[in-house]
């Protein structure tokens, strides 16, 4: 069966959720979007998209970021 295109709205709702825990624990390490960007090889519009909610991060991107924040994976996606 095939998986229709339209995004469930609480997906959408979980993604912003995991944007905004990344977004909290950036602030809490004192880093700008640029400097986390900068530490996984992505340019800050695309990191930007991912804190806002707008993209849907690969699990490597995910665990770039967890590493670039200093925390375990699982506090990003909680």
């Amino acid at each position: 069966m095939p998986r229709s295109t339209e995004t469930p709205e609480w997906v959408r709702s979980r993604r912003r959720a995991v944007g905004e825990q990344i977004r909290a624990t950036r602030l809490r390490a004192n880093l700008t979007q640029e400097a986390v960007a900068l530490r996984i090889g992505m340019d800050r519009a695309t990191y930007n998209r991912i804190e806002q909610g707008h993209a849907s991060p690969l699990l490597d991107t995910l665990i770039l970021i967890a590493d670039a924040l200093d925390v375990p994976l699982a506090e990003l996606v909680r």
